[in-house]
């Protein structure tokens, strides 16, 4: 599942009109021997084919690095489930992953006997209710998977896609839309078309009982997101009719228990045809070319009549409704209001005064709420899918605030909307700073394809003209359009979930059935992937960066300036860089939160803000542990506005002891709700495992010490931070000349630089026993991270810990994801990586981790140590992993102002050249060998810190005693307040 992306309401012009308007209408061409259609002035240049099975291409040539990235996708999602089992669409985009008859198998014809018998062993499962039997014929599942997986060869589809240089093989099911994704190196086309029409040609659907412990996991996860409750609660009462709200994606408890293989192939057959499905793929392709290739690789595909979920249209709703969830994590409360369906005009008016209320600067919420500390933070938003959409506001509550003061202030601002209090001019700037957001967003591959991915499962890619067109009629849109309708949508008919702190007593857990680990056959290939990796490819040489050519160095007064010329439009981002943070000074973090919420002599906190929002800039200040840096971004055109509006805030900055006082306490109430959240308490076991009880993470200040920050303190750090030694760097249209004259004028630079305070410095630990440090939290899972420290930085060993982690314990082809939840479904998330630090002063680390359900969690720990000590060998993912480490570096291409933070990543590990020169030579001559030393000399047979967050409820001590000397650390032990 994934957050949708919304409905493109917005679009960009190149250059720096962003107000410019655009035709954009469909017009059809014909090249080399294909018509299609597309739309004039699209800067995506998408080409949109139907091929004559029906199937929808989409093709967007962008050659600025030689990848692909690809998109297929059916519109149909868990909207089609059946109302007796589902998940099913769920559950199939899992099984698209293990193969055909041709491929994830050694003998077809000896597994299929045992498939069928699978499939019907279900269907008896299904239907009987005695426990009893249900558990007999389990046990026969379970047995007759261990006898077919002598034959299946798990995860081989993720070993083809290593092996061609895939880097981000994904999918995910939704509502209305099951997506598959990938990116591939432009030279390996063939192959990669060739896999997947294979893929989808006849899925077989093997190791099915493993896969489907994974789900079960994966159920059980969401169970101990409060979020996801809050979702599936608001969404009930939002759609009472339609599946939005009465079916979710990862399906009911009673489904989850008794899938059915034969409901699934029948999904598949009906939904999974061309004229339902798109390929969408941008980035280095020639669109004539391609469009002929993938056409002779899917028209074996067969049309057929597609009915979809067509349901009858919601009754209005005509009241309040409210539901109260319980869970650890921080309370909430959130509003949501039923939307309209795709590319409506209520739609874009909604998505409109979703940035009019929150656009993170001159909102209503921005200024009236979160600027003005009302609340901890209040946010809103419109998500949309195809027949309807929702839209929410949500808070959370400030210290001594209770869920409903904070609903009221919401609603306050929704009749402030209501009432037209609100600058026109606020249409216009959000209009432009969505257009700038979107110029940059569109040169990367990803986003064009799940835009046009996006676009088809909402209405096939009919309405891409309009969505292009989306900003422009945006701009129409008046004051009095918003006020009007907002009077008519914003009326007593939302639904009100309040999350509260307390125990959920409503869980039901999945139970973990009774399974016996499966052979993966790791070390096995099929003839189909030995004739498919054994075809050649033209090599890719690999680009590196040479700084001293890349990069234009200069000075500006006493200042370091480094600059990378932006060529291609007006845009500019602007950093000045200080070698120093919140290891350097404690307030230094608190100084940069106060500056939201600061006047000038000449300026308020709110003009500042809106000020900003309407020349289309942003800046920021942001401190790091190590680093802090003052960014501005935007267009060049307002270059010299925005940088001077920087430097004028931070010399003239007033205090504000109300707004301190109410940060201060907001900051009390971040620290308990952090204190909720066991992913932050995680990394504080982690912290403390690491560098034992002083360790970055409780590296703070007190409470008290909170409590008796004074404005003088954080003022004088924001007035004289560009007294301290910074770099100025630069990406923008501007020569290295250009831009240090205007910097010069620009900004203010001290006669010489003070030096900043000694960086804090952490010692690592030394395990030389298993330790636990356990943190109790109430959830069903339990999370266990391995850590032990690793020894000094040492750039010789790059190459083996990139092929190392590869094929380990990275990715789904990994040695760790086949053994723990393909083989022995003990997760549905596991990896394990030697981790390098990002200075040469500084350690590695080994990290594992698996999520599992507490009751799974003694066979895990299991499994995850037998991996740890005995390095498992399997030539052909050895072979496909280094293929990937190689290629994976031949096909990246640093560009922009990324060539800076390249040289300065470097420059923190003492390299004075691009790291991956050595690391890509180094990888070369590496054999199996290599890597078994070095895991044994780095990984295997030590002693481990393991930390583990479970609810004491789940979890044995005398279990945990096993691991390790177990210490339970309190929440104060753990964050230092």
């Amino acid at each position: 599942m994934k957050n949708k992306l919304l409905l493109l309401a917005c679009f960009l012009i190149a250059g720096s009109g962003l107000m410019a308007q655009n035709t954009y209408q469909w017009k059809t061409a014909t090249s080399a021997g294909y018509s299609y259609k597309y739309v004039t002035n699209d800067p995506t240049k998408s080409r949109f084919y139907t091929l004559k099975n029906g199937l929808t291409v989409v093709l967007s040539q962008n050659v600025k690095e030689p990848i692909i990235e690809f998109r297929l996708a059916v519109r149909a999602g868990s909207n089609t489930d059946p109302r007796t089992a589902t998940g099913l669409a769920h559950y199939l985009e899992h099984l698209l992953f293990k193969g055909t008859d041709k491929f994830g198998t050694m003998d077809f014809a000896k597994e299929k006997p045992l498939l069928d018998k699978i499939d019907a062993l279900y269907e008896q499962y299904n239907k009987t209710t005695d426990p009893t039997k249900r558990k007999e014929i389990y046990a026969e599942i379970d047995k007759t998977s261990g006898l077919a997986s002598n034959y299946s060869i798990a995860n081989e589809y993720d070993k083809m896609m290593k092996a061609i240089g895939g880097q981000s093989t994904n999918a995910h099911t939704w509502y209305e839309e099951t997506v598959y994704n990938e990116d591939f190196p432009s030279n390996a086309t063939d192959k990669f078309l060739a896999l997947q029409a294979e893929r989808f040609r006849n899925p077989i659907f093997r190791i099915f009982h493993t896969e489907l412990e994974a789900v079960y996991e994966e159920k059980n996860r969401g169970l101990d997101e409060d979020s996801w409750k809050v979702n599936e609660k608001s969404s009930a009462l939002l759609f009472p009719t339609h599946n939005y709200g009465q079916q979710t994606t990862i399906g009911t408890i009673e489904h989850l228990k008794n899938p059915s293989l034969v409901e699934i192939r029948k999904y598949y057959n009906k939904y999974y045809v061309p004229n339902n499905m798109i390929i969408a793929m941008a980035g280095d392709l020639n669109p004539d070319e391609m469009i002929k290739k993938v056409d002779a690789s899917f028209s074996y595909m067969q049309p057929k009549p597609v009915e979809l979920y067509n349901p009858v249209p919601e009754k209005p709703l005509t009241q309040i409704q409210k539901v109260d969830i319980y869970g650890p994590s921080a309370e909430s409360v959130n509003i949501a209001y039923r939307g309209y369906a795709e590319n409506s005009r209520q739609s874009m008016l909604l998505d409109l005064i979703s940035s009019i209320l929150n656009n993170g600067k001159a909102g209503l919420f921005d200024i009236n709420l979160n600027k003005q500390q009302k609340v901890l933070r209040a946010s809103a938003g419109y998500q949309q899918m195809k027949d309807y959409g929702v839209f929410e506001v949500t808070a959370q509550p400030k210290q001594g605030q209770s869920l409903q003061e904070a609903q009221e202030l919401l609603l306050n601002q929704l009749e402030i909307l209501k009432k037209g209090e609100f600058d026109e001019s606020l249409i216009k700037a959000t209009v432009a700073n969505s257009k700038l957001g979107l110029l940059q967003a569109f040169d990367n591959n990803g986003y064009r394809v799940e835009s046009i991915t996006t676009e088809f499962i909402l209405n096939r890619g009919a309405k891409w003209d309009k969505s292009l067109s989306g900003p422009d009629e945006m701009a129409k849109i008046t004051k009095q359009q918003i006020v009007s309708f907002a009077k008519e949508f914003f009326i007593d008919n939302y639904v009100i979930a309040y999350k509260h702190k307390g125990e959920d007593k409503s869980i039901i857990k999945v139970e973990k059935p009774t399974i016996t680990p499966i052979n993966t056959n790791a070390s096995l290939t099929s003839d189909f992937t030995k004739a498919l990796l054994s075809a050649p490819s033209k090599p890719i040489a690999p680009k590196f960066l040479d700084y001293k050519r890349d990069l234009n160095f200069g000075k500006s007064g006493i200042a370091d300036v480094i600059t990378v010329q932006n060529t291609e439009n007006s845009i500019f981002r602007l950093s000045y860089r200080f070698d120093m943070g919140s290891w350097n000074y404690k307030l230094q973090p608190y100084a940069a939160q106060y500056l939201a919420f600061l006047g000038t002599d000449k300026y308020t906190a709110e003009e500042i803000s809106k000020e900003f929002y309407n020349i289309a800039c942003n800046y920021s200040f942001n401190v790091g542990n190590e680093t802090t840096t003052i960014n501005i971004s935007g267009l060049q055109e307002n270059f010299e506005k925005a940088v001077s509006l920087v430097e004028h805030i931070f010399a003239n900055c007033k205090p504000n002891e109300k707004a301190l006082e109410e940060l201060k306490s907001r900051i009390l109430k971040s620290r308990e709700n952090n204190k909720l959240n066991k992913n932050a308490i995680l990394g504080g076991l982690m912290a403390y495992a690491q560098y034992g009880s002083d360790n970055p993470v409780n590296f703070t200040l007190s409470n008290e010490e909170i409590k008796n920050i004074t404005s003088e303190q954080l003022l004088d750090i924001l007035h004289h931070v560009n007294t301290y030694k910074h770099t100025v760097t630069y990406y923008g249209p501007k020569t290295l000349t250009e831009l240090s004259a205007s910097i010069s004028k620009l900004h203010t630079l001290p006669k010489e630089f003070k030096m900043a305070s000694p960086t804090k410095k952490f010692s690592y630990t030394n395990t030389t026993t298993n330790n636990v440090y356990f943190a109790d939290y109430d959830m069903v899972q339990s999370e266990i991270r391995w850590v032990r420290n690793g020894g000094i930085y040492n750039p010789d060993l790059a190459s083996k810990i990139t092929l190392f982690n590869s094929y380990f314990g990275g990715g789904m082809g990994s040695i760790v994801f086949q053994t723990i939840r393909e083989s022995k479904a003990l997760a549905y998330s596991t990896f394990a990586v030697y981790s390098s630090p990002d200075s040469k002063t500084k350690d590695y680390a080994m990290i594992a981790y698996v999520g599992s359900q507490a009751d799974k969690m003694n066979d895990a720990v299991k499994g995850m140590n037998e991996l740890l000590n005995d390095l498992p060998e399997a030539d052909k993912s050895f072979d496909a992993s280094k293929y990937n480490a190689l290629n994976a570096i031949e096909t990246s291409r640093i560009t922009k102002d990324d060539i800076i933070q390249s040289y300065f990543s470097d420059k923190k590990l003492g390299l004075d050249q691009d790291s991956r020169i050595k690391e890509y030579n180094g990888l070369k001559p590496l054999t199996f060998s290599d890597i078994k030393a070095f895991h044994l000399s780095n990984v295997a047979n030590k002693p481990y810190n393991y930390c583990i967050v479970a609810s004491e409820k789940n979890v044995k001590l005398e279990d945990m005693q096993k691991f390790g000397t177990v210490t339970k650390l309190t929440l104060e032990n753990i964050f230092g307040y």
